[in-house]
Formats: structure tokens, C-alpha cells, sequence
């Protein structure tokens, strides 16, 4: 599986329109790297093996492809992330006929009991499950790209400072002495560069189709 990249592309009615050129192979490739570490990591989490969950991938890709030339868009009717969901759901369920007997099925995290495991992926609360996992990947993948977008028109020093405290934990005190700022500036730098993000994350999710 090709390297992942830090950015997901906020998918454009112009892109999938562009997808049902199978000869676009720019255009495929902006969309798979995109959306395999989304599905991916949902595949994952639903209790796939990594070699299941890159079945599930390129299963997912090949049923979009195999549909682009005759889909068609309209966000009044649905989203284009919702509708790649049923097409991701339906390849989880896929994997996990697969496995064979029922004993070598696992549930899905949160899933209630059912006779047959394949059921919970597609009953009512193993449906808002999957859903929930679709939607906590989203974000996860959204913040990234946040972030990848950010961090380039940061000061490096200040970035660091960020990192240090934000996702590295270290006390405020801390990465003050480290730098040679005061605690105030490690607040401030922390705040303001929290802000750049969650605009970031904002002006993607308007973008997002």
C-alpha cells in the first residue's frame, strides 16, 4: 500500500465529476489519496485484519470506479460521504463472509449480540456503530489536513513550542525554560495557533462536498 500522506483533499463536485474518466489518472490518484486512510482506519477499527481492511480499500475504490460513469451528484439528495459509507460498508461486509464460520467473527466494537456477526454491521446499532467510526475518522483525517495546511506559515520555533505542549504534554513551565519564553507566550502561542486550525478546519468542511 502505496505511503500515506498527511493531507485529505476535500473532495469537490469538479473531482468526481472528473472520475468517471477512467483515463483521469491524475484525478484517480488526488482521490485515493484521499480516502484509503479514511477507509482504511475504519476497516480497522470495525475489527479487520490489516490485510482485510486494504481489501476493504481496494474493493471500496474498484465499486466507485465501477459506478463514476453513472453517478450522479446531487447534494440535495445526499452527500458523497455518506454515500461512499454504504459503498465502504457493504466491503466490511464482504470481508467478513469471508472469514467463514460464525466462531471466527469478531463484533464490532460496541455491537450488541447477534446470532449471526455479519448482522452487525448491518442491523440498526451496529449501523449508528459504523457510523460512528466513519465519522470519528473523518474528523481525525479533516484535523490533519488542518494542520498540514498550517504548519507550513508557522515560525518553526513557535510551531515547536505548540508541539511540545499541545501533543507532546509537556508542562507550560516546561517548554518555556526549553525555548526561552515566558509561560504567558507559551498560552498565547498555543491559542493562536489553535485558532489558525480550527479555521483551517472550517474552510475545508465548507469545501467538503
Amino acid at each position: 500500500m502505496p505511503r500515506p500522506r498527511d493531507e485529505l483533499i476535500p473532495t469537490r463536485a469538479s473531482l468526481i465529476h472528473r472520475l468517471s474518466n477512467w483515463q483521469d489518472q491524475s484525478s484517480w490518484q488526488q482521490f485515493f489519496d484521499t480516502y484509503w486512510k479514511l477507509i482504511y482506519g475504519v476497516g480497522r477499527k470495525a475489527g479487520l485484519t490489516d490485510a482485510e481492511a486494504q481489501d476493504v480499500v481496494q474493493d471500496t475504490l474498484a465499486s466507485v470506479a465501477k459506478h463514476m460513469p453513472t453517478f450522479k451528484y446531487d447534494p440535495a439528495i445526499g452527500s458523497f460521504k455518506a454515500w461512499l459509507l454504504n459503498k465502504t460498508r457493504w466491503c466490511i461486509i464482504d470481508q467478513l463472509r469471508k472469514r467463514g464460520p460464525v466462531g471466527r467473527f469478531q463484533p464490532l466494537p460496541g455491537a450488541t449480540t447477534t446470532t449471526d456477526p455479519v448482522e452487525k454491521v448491518i442491523d440498526p446499532t451496529a449501523g449508528q456503530v459504523l457510523d460512528a467510526l466513519w465519522e470519528a475518522e473523518w474528523e481525525k483525517n479533516l484535523a490533519e489536513a488542518a494542520i498540514a495546511k498550517v504548519k507550513p506559515g508557522q515560525d518553526p520555533q513557535k510551531w515547536q513550542i505548540f508541539d511540545f505542549y499541545v501533543n507532546k504534554g509537556w508542562p507550560p513551565e516546561k517548554v518555556a525554560g526549553r525555548f526561552g519564553v515566558s509561560v504567558d507566550q507559551v498560552y498565547l502561542i498555543k491559542h493562536r495557533i489553535t485558532e489558525f486550525i480550527r479555521a483551517e478546519v472550517k474552510r475545508l468542511e465548507r469545501q467538503m462536498t
